[in-house]
């Protein structure tokens, strides 16, 4: 028994031997531990850095970089849509005229002479030697009259109007024919329309020799300019065709008669300025207004010079003049007025109807009623119709001439 129970621990040792080989067999496994240690390459880690270089992946749509040749050199075509100088026909170009060629606008004036006021005393006193230049007023004249020479695209007709007599009518036209033939350099004519044997000769020129019924009788044998001068007269460098001063002869001249006489001042004249009557529903007058571009309304500061303006804008908005009457000056005569009368709430009024007001000073001068001479007017009144020149020629289009400097 004890003998056995020997040979079992000796079996054992020699079976538990056997297994420590076996034991140290799977130690080889126990570094398989550190097979792990491959996961030193968990410097992988910084592999989530190699996804950063993935960054550039998005590089792979470098293959996209073939398409900017995709892009295809087309986009020269867009340098071929510049080939906009279709633009080229511009309307201004053919505005330009050989009018503008003038002393005025080409010559370069570095301090020009002042002509009124204390600096022209010191420039006379100096010799010449102190020119302290034009003052305000003065510069504003000269913007003035490069407005009037504005280019005129084409012949154009004024119509002067008023429903009441006696607010100035003919001293308007006569004034305003004066100022656009002394500063412009076509050639413009005043003509008389009134049936009532008008003034407006007598008072440019003084002369009624040679009517527009005597250049009616012989338009047949009119072709050039010559022809028409042979019933105008000058005044200045205005022409003037007076009316017929024989009532029972100017009653005929109606609206046929007088776009007889504005087809042929046309071919001539490049600014007709008419005087029309004071009766609005009159052939003639119905003439006038069809073939005005350009229309002027006469008033005054009274109670009945003022109301009459206004009816007449009122007439010719009933009578399909809106577009005309929107374009139209109002001239404001200070000849009769009262400090009872509100002459700012009077301008205020037409302002809102029309383009623009023009408020003409009283002149002793022009108050008497005789021949117009443009030496013996007041400052303050040429310049007030220089203004309304300016106005007028402002409504031709196209931009005034830019004085050199």
């Amino acid at each position: 028994m004890p003998k056995r129970s020997f040979a079992r621990a000796d079996t054992e040792s020699a079976r538990a031997e056997p297994p420590t080989p076996e034991s140290s067999a799977p130690e080889p496994p126990a570094p398989e531990p550190s097979a792990p240690e491959p996961s030193a390459p968990e410097p992988s880690a910084p592999e989530p850095s190699a996804p950063e270089p993935s960054a550039p992946e998005p590089s792979a749509p470098e293959p996209s970089a073939p398409e900017p040749p995709t892009a295809e050199l087309p986009t020269p075509e867009p340098p071929a849509a510049p080939v906009t100088p279709s633009p080229r026909p511009v309307v201004e170009v053919p505005a330009v005229t050989a009018s503008q060629l003038t002393e005025y606008t080409i010559v370069r004036r570095r301090s020009d002479k002042p002509g009124a006021g204390w600096r022209r005393a010191v420039h006379v006193a100096s010799g010449g030697l102190v020119n302290p230049g034009i003052g305000p007023a003065e510069q504003r004249r000269q913007e003035l009259a490069l407005r009037v020479r504005r280019p005129l695209p084409g012949p154009r007709q004024i119509a002067v109007a008023s429903m009441k007599g006696g607010v100035g009518k003919t001293t308007v036209t006569a004034m305003l024919g004066l100022m656009l033939a002394e500063h412009r350099g076509d050639r413009v004519v005043a003509l008389d329309a009134n049936p009532d044997a008008g003034t407006l000769a007598e008072r440019l020129t003084g002369r009624t020799d040679s009517t527009v019924r005597d250049l009616l009788d012989s338009l047949g044998g009119v072709g050039a300019l010559s022809d028409i001068a042979r019933f105008t007269t000058l005044s200045g460098r205005l022409q003037v065709l007076a009316s017929e001063q024989d009532p029972a002869r100017s009653e005929t001249f109606d609206r046929a008669d007088y776009e007889r006489v504005c087809a042929v001042l046309s071919r001539f004249y490049n600014i007709v300025v008419t005087d029309s009557g004071t009766g609005m529903v009159h052939s003639a007058m119905d003439g006038t207004l069809a073939l005005a571009s350009g229309l002027v309304v006469v008033g005054s500061h009274t109670v009945d010079g003022a109301s009459r303006a206004g009816k007449t804008l009122d007439w010719l908005v009933a009578h399909g003049q809106q577009e005309l009457v929107e374009r139209a000056v109002v001239v404001l005569s200070a000849d009769r007025t009262s400090p009872e009368i509100d002459g700012e709430r009077v301008v205020a009024h037409f302002r809102e109807r029309c383009r623009a007001v023009v408020v003409v000073p009283r002149d002793p001068h022009l108050a008497t009623g005789g021949r117009i001479e443009l030496d013996k007017v007041s400052q303050a009144t040429s310049d007030a119709f220089l203004e309304l020149a300016a106005l007028v020629a402002d409504d031709f289009g196209g931009s005034p001439p830019v004085r050199r400097q």
